[in-house]
Protein backbone atom coordinates (compact mmCIF):
# COMPACT_ATOMS: atom_id res chain seq x y z
CA UNK A 1 0.00 0.00 0.00
CA UNK A 2 0.98 3.64 -0.38
CA UNK A 3 0.89 5.75 2.76
CA UNK A 4 0.22 9.39 1.91
CA UNK A 5 -1.04 12.40 3.73
CA UNK A 6 0.08 11.16 7.17
CA UNK A 7 2.77 13.18 8.88
CA UNK A 8 5.79 11.09 9.82
CA UNK A 9 4.82 8.08 7.70
CA UNK A 10 7.17 7.27 4.83
CA UNK A 11 5.30 6.41 1.62
CA UNK A 12 5.84 2.84 0.43
CA UNK A 13 5.08 1.90 -3.18
CA UNK A 14 4.39 -1.78 -3.62
CA UNK A 15 4.39 -3.62 -6.96
CA UNK A 16 0.94 -2.43 -7.98
CA UNK A 17 1.70 1.21 -7.16
CA UNK A 18 4.99 1.05 -9.06
CA UNK A 19 3.29 -0.39 -12.13
CA UNK A 20 0.60 2.29 -11.96
CA UNK A 21 2.95 5.28 -11.56
CA UNK A 22 6.12 4.24 -13.43
CA UNK A 23 5.10 4.42 -17.10
CA UNK A 24 7.66 3.45 -19.73
CA UNK A 25 7.80 6.76 -21.57
CA UNK A 26 8.28 8.72 -18.38
CA UNK A 27 10.84 6.27 -17.03
CA UNK A 28 12.80 6.43 -20.29
CA UNK A 29 12.89 10.22 -20.09
CA UNK A 30 14.23 10.33 -16.53
CA UNK A 31 16.72 7.51 -17.14
CA UNK A 32 18.03 9.39 -20.17
CA UNK A 33 18.54 12.52 -18.06
CA UNK A 34 20.06 10.60 -15.15
CA UNK A 35 22.64 8.82 -17.31
CA UNK A 36 23.63 12.05 -19.07
CA UNK A 37 24.01 13.84 -15.72
CA UNK A 38 25.94 10.90 -14.29
CA UNK A 39 28.53 11.09 -17.07
CA UNK A 40 28.58 14.89 -17.10
CA UNK A 41 29.22 15.09 -13.37
CA UNK A 42 32.00 12.52 -13.49
CA UNK A 43 31.66 11.89 -9.77
CA UNK A 44 32.76 8.38 -8.70
CA UNK A 45 29.84 6.36 -7.36
CA UNK A 46 30.25 3.36 -5.05
CA UNK A 47 30.41 0.01 -6.81
CA UNK A 48 27.56 -2.36 -6.04
CA UNK A 49 28.29 -4.89 -3.33
CA UNK A 50 27.03 -8.38 -4.10
CA UNK A 51 27.76 -11.44 -2.02
CA UNK A 52 26.50 -15.00 -2.06
CA UNK A 53 24.24 -16.07 0.79
CA UNK A 54 23.93 -19.67 -0.39
CA UNK A 55 24.75 -21.27 -3.76
CA UNK A 56 22.82 -19.30 -6.40
CA UNK A 57 21.35 -16.91 -3.81
CA UNK A 58 22.73 -13.39 -3.65
CA UNK A 59 22.28 -10.21 -1.63
CA UNK A 60 23.13 -6.87 -3.20
CA UNK A 61 23.57 -3.31 -2.01
CA UNK A 62 23.69 -0.42 -4.50
CA UNK A 63 24.21 3.03 -2.91
CA UNK A 64 24.56 6.27 -4.82
CA UNK A 65 23.37 9.76 -5.53
CA UNK A 66 21.68 11.65 -8.31
CA UNK A 67 23.25 14.87 -9.55
CA UNK A 68 22.53 17.90 -7.35
CA UNK A 69 20.00 19.08 -6.35
CA UNK A 70 18.30 15.69 -6.59
CA UNK A 71 18.25 12.99 -3.94
CA UNK A 72 20.37 10.02 -2.94
CA UNK A 73 19.69 6.53 -1.69
CA UNK A 74 20.25 2.83 -2.16
CA UNK A 75 18.76 -0.36 -3.50
CA UNK A 76 18.84 -3.45 -1.29
CA UNK A 77 17.76 -6.68 -2.85
CA UNK A 78 18.04 -10.42 -2.94
CA UNK A 79 18.45 -12.31 -6.20
CA UNK A 80 17.06 -15.80 -5.70
CA UNK A 81 16.15 -18.09 -8.55
CA UNK A 82 12.63 -19.44 -8.08
CA UNK A 83 11.76 -21.96 -10.81
CA UNK A 84 8.57 -22.93 -8.97
CA UNK A 85 7.18 -19.44 -9.56
CA UNK A 86 8.10 -18.53 -13.17
CA UNK A 87 6.07 -15.31 -13.17
CA UNK A 88 7.80 -13.92 -10.11
CA UNK A 89 10.78 -11.60 -10.25
CA UNK A 90 14.12 -12.97 -9.06
CA UNK A 91 14.86 -9.47 -7.71
CA UNK A 92 13.21 -8.81 -4.35
CA UNK A 93 13.88 -5.85 -2.13
CA UNK A 94 13.46 -2.11 -1.88
CA UNK A 95 14.79 1.18 -3.24
CA UNK A 96 15.08 3.89 -0.58
CA UNK A 97 15.12 7.52 -1.75
CA UNK A 98 16.42 10.30 0.55
CA UNK A 99 15.95 14.05 0.28
CA UNK A 100 19.23 15.82 -0.45
CA UNK A 101 18.36 18.95 1.51
CA UNK A 102 16.98 17.48 4.74
CA UNK A 103 18.42 13.98 4.73
CA UNK A 104 14.95 12.56 5.36
CA UNK A 105 13.67 9.41 3.71
CA UNK A 106 11.30 10.53 0.96
CA UNK A 107 9.88 7.15 0.01
CA UNK A 108 10.51 3.43 -0.36
CA UNK A 109 9.59 1.41 -3.46
CA UNK A 110 9.48 -2.23 -4.45
CA UNK A 111 12.83 -3.00 -6.09
CA UNK A 112 11.62 -5.84 -8.29
CA UNK A 113 9.10 -3.76 -10.21
CA UNK A 114 11.40 -0.73 -10.41
CA UNK A 115 14.26 -2.89 -11.72
CA UNK A 116 12.04 -4.56 -14.30
CA UNK A 117 10.85 -1.27 -15.81
CA UNK A 118 13.98 0.89 -15.48
CA UNK A 119 16.24 -1.81 -16.99
CA UNK A 120 14.12 -1.99 -20.12
CA UNK A 121 13.88 1.80 -20.19
CA UNK A 122 17.69 2.03 -20.12
CA UNK A 123 17.96 -0.45 -23.00
CA UNK A 124 15.42 1.58 -24.97
CA UNK A 125 17.38 4.79 -24.38
CA UNK A 126 20.57 3.08 -25.58
CA UNK A 127 18.81 1.56 -28.56
CA UNK A 128 17.41 4.94 -29.56
CA UNK A 129 20.90 6.43 -29.94
CA UNK A 130 22.81 3.33 -31.10
CA UNK A 131 20.55 1.28 -33.39
CA UNK A 132 20.10 2.13 -37.06
CA UNK A 133 17.11 4.37 -37.69
CA UNK A 134 15.72 1.82 -40.16
CA UNK A 135 15.89 -1.12 -37.73
CA UNK A 136 12.72 -3.20 -38.16
CA UNK A 137 13.29 -6.60 -36.54
CA UNK A 138 13.89 -7.14 -32.83
CA UNK A 139 15.12 -10.44 -31.38
CA UNK A 140 14.62 -11.19 -27.71
CA UNK A 141 16.74 -13.90 -26.13
CA UNK A 142 14.82 -14.93 -23.01
CA UNK A 143 11.21 -15.40 -21.94
CA UNK A 144 11.08 -13.94 -18.43
CA UNK A 145 9.91 -10.66 -16.95
CA UNK A 146 12.74 -8.68 -18.55
CA UNK A 147 11.76 -10.06 -21.94
CA UNK A 148 8.26 -8.70 -21.38
CA UNK A 149 9.45 -5.26 -20.29
CA UNK A 150 11.95 -5.05 -23.16
CA UNK A 151 9.25 -5.71 -25.75
CA UNK A 152 7.14 -2.95 -24.20
CA UNK A 153 10.03 -0.48 -24.10
CA UNK A 154 11.85 -1.19 -27.38
CA UNK A 155 8.74 -0.82 -29.53
CA UNK A 156 8.64 2.81 -28.36
CA UNK A 157 11.94 3.78 -30.00
CA UNK A 158 11.77 2.03 -33.38
CA UNK A 159 9.02 1.29 -35.90
CA UNK A 160 9.29 -2.47 -35.54
CA UNK A 161 7.68 -4.84 -38.01
CA UNK A 162 8.46 -8.14 -36.28
CA UNK A 163 9.75 -9.46 -32.97
CA UNK A 164 11.49 -12.84 -32.75
CA UNK A 165 11.74 -14.74 -29.47
CA UNK A 166 14.22 -17.45 -28.55
CA UNK A 167 14.35 -19.20 -25.22
CA UNK A 168 16.14 -22.13 -23.71
CA UNK A 169 12.67 -23.64 -23.31
CA UNK A 170 10.96 -23.79 -26.70
CA UNK A 171 7.54 -24.23 -25.09
CA UNK A 172 8.00 -21.13 -22.92
CA UNK A 173 9.13 -19.16 -25.96
CA UNK A 174 5.95 -20.10 -27.85
CA UNK A 175 3.73 -19.17 -24.91
CA UNK A 176 5.58 -15.89 -24.42
CA UNK A 177 5.30 -14.96 -28.11
CA UNK A 178 1.57 -15.68 -28.15
CA UNK A 179 0.93 -13.71 -24.96
CA UNK A 180 2.95 -10.67 -26.06
CA UNK A 181 1.41 -10.67 -29.54
CA UNK A 182 -2.02 -10.43 -27.94
CA UNK A 183 -0.84 -7.61 -25.70
CA UNK A 184 0.97 -5.38 -28.20
CA UNK A 185 -0.80 -6.28 -31.44
CA UNK A 186 2.43 -6.82 -33.34
CA UNK A 187 3.77 -9.88 -35.12
CA UNK A 188 5.77 -11.86 -32.56
CA UNK A 189 6.93 -15.39 -33.20
CA UNK A 190 9.08 -17.93 -31.42
CA UNK A 191 12.04 -19.49 -33.22
CA UNK A 192 13.67 -22.76 -32.23
CA UNK A 193 17.25 -21.89 -33.22
CA UNK A 194 19.10 -19.01 -31.58
CA UNK A 195 21.15 -18.38 -34.72
CA UNK A 196 17.96 -17.95 -36.73
CA UNK A 197 16.77 -15.18 -34.43
CA UNK A 198 20.15 -13.46 -34.38
CA UNK A 199 20.80 -13.59 -38.11
CA UNK A 200 17.39 -12.06 -38.91
CA UNK A 201 17.52 -9.22 -36.39
CA UNK A 202 18.48 -5.55 -36.51
CA UNK A 203 18.28 -5.25 -32.71
CA UNK A 204 18.99 -8.03 -30.21
CA UNK A 205 18.33 -8.03 -26.47
CA UNK A 206 19.80 -10.82 -24.35
CA UNK A 207 17.82 -11.03 -21.11
CA UNK A 208 18.55 -14.57 -19.94
CA UNK A 209 20.00 -16.06 -16.79
CA UNK A 210 22.40 -18.21 -18.78
CA UNK A 211 25.90 -18.71 -17.33
CA UNK A 212 27.35 -19.35 -20.81
CA UNK A 213 26.95 -17.51 -24.14
CA UNK A 214 23.58 -17.73 -25.87
CA UNK A 215 24.57 -15.26 -28.61
CA UNK A 216 27.63 -15.77 -30.80
CA UNK A 217 29.39 -13.15 -32.89
CA UNK A 218 29.27 -15.34 -36.01
CA UNK A 219 25.46 -15.09 -35.99
CA UNK A 220 25.19 -11.31 -35.80
CA UNK A 221 24.74 -9.32 -39.01
CA UNK A 222 26.70 -6.13 -39.74
CA UNK A 223 24.77 -3.10 -38.55
CA UNK A 224 23.07 -4.88 -35.64
CA UNK A 225 22.68 -3.30 -32.22
CA UNK A 226 22.87 -5.59 -29.16
CA UNK A 227 21.71 -4.89 -25.62
CA UNK A 228 23.51 -7.35 -23.31
CA UNK A 229 21.41 -7.23 -20.16
CA UNK A 230 21.07 -10.59 -18.41
CA UNK A 231 24.44 -10.79 -16.65
CA UNK A 232 24.86 -8.09 -14.01
CA UNK A 233 27.97 -9.43 -12.26
CA UNK A 234 31.33 -10.97 -13.03
CA UNK A 235 30.78 -14.63 -13.86
CA UNK A 236 27.78 -15.41 -16.13
CA UNK A 237 28.21 -14.44 -19.79
CA UNK A 238 25.50 -14.14 -22.45
CA UNK A 239 27.58 -13.10 -25.49
CA UNK A 240 30.84 -14.61 -26.68
CA UNK A 241 34.32 -13.12 -27.01
CA UNK A 242 33.99 -12.76 -30.77
CA UNK A 243 30.98 -10.47 -30.47
CA UNK A 244 32.60 -8.35 -27.76
CA UNK A 245 35.73 -7.96 -29.85
CA UNK A 246 33.86 -7.13 -33.08
CA UNK A 247 31.63 -4.51 -31.50
CA UNK A 248 31.69 -0.83 -30.70
CA UNK A 249 31.30 -1.42 -26.98
CA UNK A 250 29.38 1.08 -24.84
CA UNK A 251 28.50 0.78 -21.16
CA UNK A 252 26.36 2.46 -18.52
CA UNK A 253 29.38 3.04 -16.24
CA UNK A 254 33.05 2.52 -17.10
CA UNK A 255 34.00 1.89 -13.50
CA UNK A 256 31.25 -0.66 -13.05
CA UNK A 257 32.05 -2.40 -16.35
CA UNK A 258 35.74 -2.72 -15.52
CA UNK A 259 34.76 -4.42 -12.27
CA UNK A 260 31.77 -6.54 -13.23
CA UNK A 261 30.95 -6.72 -16.97
CA UNK A 262 31.45 -10.47 -17.31
CA UNK A 263 31.63 -10.67 -21.11
CA UNK A 264 34.11 -7.78 -21.29
CA UNK A 265 36.28 -9.26 -18.53
CA UNK A 266 36.38 -12.68 -20.21
CA UNK A 267 37.45 -11.23 -23.57
CA UNK A 268 40.06 -9.12 -21.79
CA UNK A 269 41.37 -12.15 -19.91
CA UNK A 270 41.71 -13.93 -23.27
CA UNK A 271 43.93 -11.08 -24.50
CA UNK A 272 41.48 -10.05 -27.24
CA UNK A 273 40.79 -6.53 -25.94
CA UNK A 274 42.00 -4.06 -23.34
CA UNK A 275 40.30 -1.38 -21.27
CA UNK A 276 40.27 1.02 -24.23
CA UNK A 277 37.71 -1.23 -25.92
CA UNK A 278 35.08 0.58 -23.84
CA UNK A 279 34.59 3.53 -26.16
CA UNK A 280 32.00 5.43 -24.11
CA UNK A 281 29.45 5.52 -21.37
CA UNK A 282 25.94 5.85 -22.71
CA UNK A 283 25.73 9.22 -20.94
CA UNK A 284 28.66 10.48 -23.02
CA UNK A 285 26.81 9.46 -26.17
CA UNK A 286 23.64 11.19 -24.96
CA UNK A 287 25.65 14.35 -24.26
CA UNK A 288 27.18 14.28 -27.75
CA UNK A 289 30.71 13.99 -26.36
CA UNK A 290 31.43 10.65 -28.05
CA UNK A 291 29.77 9.21 -31.14
CA UNK A 292 27.57 6.18 -30.71
CA UNK A 293 27.13 4.41 -34.03
CA UNK A 294 29.72 5.62 -36.55
CA UNK A 295 28.61 3.68 -39.64
CA UNK A 296 25.56 1.73 -40.88
CA UNK A 297 27.51 -1.55 -40.92
CA UNK A 298 28.94 -1.26 -37.42
CA UNK A 299 27.90 -3.70 -34.69
CA UNK A 300 27.16 -1.83 -31.46
CA UNK A 301 26.86 -3.40 -28.02
CA UNK A 302 25.38 -1.71 -24.98
CA UNK A 303 26.42 -3.54 -21.83
CA UNK A 304 23.75 -2.94 -19.20
CA UNK A 305 24.85 -3.68 -15.66
CA UNK A 306 22.23 -1.35 -14.25
CA UNK A 307 23.14 1.66 -12.15
CA UNK A 308 21.71 3.11 -8.97
CA UNK A 309 21.05 6.49 -10.62
CA UNK A 310 18.52 4.72 -12.85
CA UNK A 311 16.70 3.34 -9.81
CA UNK A 312 16.76 6.64 -7.93
CA UNK A 313 15.58 8.63 -10.94
CA UNK A 314 12.75 6.16 -11.54
CA UNK A 315 11.62 6.22 -7.90
CA UNK A 316 11.84 10.03 -7.71
CA UNK A 317 9.65 10.22 -10.82
CA UNK A 318 7.05 7.75 -9.58
CA UNK A 319 6.97 9.46 -6.16
CA UNK A 320 6.26 12.82 -7.75
CA UNK A 321 3.72 11.30 -10.14
CA UNK A 322 1.87 9.51 -7.39
CA UNK A 323 1.54 12.79 -5.53
CA UNK A 324 2.93 11.37 -2.28
CA UNK A 325 3.27 13.67 0.69
CA UNK A 326 0.42 15.98 -0.33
Amino acid sequence: MTATGHKGIVPFYGPEEVRAALDYDGCMAVVRTAMAEFSAEGRPQPLRNIFEIDPGRFFGLMPGTLAAPHGFGAKLLSVFGDPQQPGRSAHRGVVVLFDRESGNVMCIADAGEVTEIRTAAASAVATDVLARRDAKVLAIFGCGLQATSHVRALMRVRNLEEILVWGRSADRAVRFAEQMQREVGMRIRAVEAAHEAASSADIICTVTGSPTPVLLGDWVRPGTHVNAVGSSRAGPVEIDNALVRASRYIVDSRRSALAAAAEFLLAKEAGLIDDSHIVAEIGEVLLGRIAGRTSPGEITVYKSLGHIVQDLAAVSYLHARAGAGN
